[in-house]
């Protein structure tokens, strides 16, 4: 999951963009529009604020970015200049878990390799959302990491050209050691 889009200037950066197409486009397209927050890791924030607030399209992706909340968990980000930001510094796990108990829809997590890792700890994810590249990095930021066991039901299964887009919910009784 390091560096999809070429941003962080690592060594294989930006090995999604050659599998980018109308299908995928479609896809995150949805799932945005779906969604009615982002939370974000720190480094992950620092990118998008960095390059969302200028971006146009047709589409209203842009637009849809920089309206959304957002939420950053961060224990270092100063004042979020964002459109729309607000940073939880502490007791991450009780603001989220206030999150999901609130009304709406899907809260989303874009990247945030550190995050994703907090949240899969405290048991805070209901759903994953796999696109699957025809590519292999040996070395990186990974999704899970340590000795890790969770039982997922498969949701769907789509081919969006050449990625595959896979959707599990966690079962329940999923976590193990």
């Amino acid at each position: 999951m390091e560096d999809p889009g070429g941003s962080e200037q690592s060594a294989h950066g930006g090995w999604t963009l050659p599998y980018w197409n109308d299908d995928v486009a479609r896809f995150k397209y949805d799932e945005l529009f779906a969604g009615d927050a982002l939370l974000l890791g720190r480094a992950t924030y620092e990118g998008f604020a960095k390059a969302w607030p200028t971006m146009k399209d047709d589409q209203g992706f842009a637009d849809r970015m920089n309206s959304i909340p957002k939420y950053v968990v961060s224990r270092t980000l100063g004042n979020p200049t964002w459109n729309n930001t607000k940073s939880i510094r502490v007791n991450a796990k009780e603001e989220v878990l206030k999150l999901k108990a609130g009304e709406g829809r899907d809260i989303l997590v874009f990247g945030s390799a550190r995050l994703v890792h907090g949240l899969t700890r405290a048991g805070l994810v209901d759903e994953y959302r796999f696109l699957v590249y025809p590519v292999v990095l040996a070395h990186g930021k990974r999704i899970f990491e340590g000795e890790h066991y969770q039982k997922l039901n498969l949701l769907e299964a789509r081919q969006l050209g050449q990625v595959t887009l896979l959707r599990y919910e966690l079962a329940a009784n999923a976590i193990g050691p």
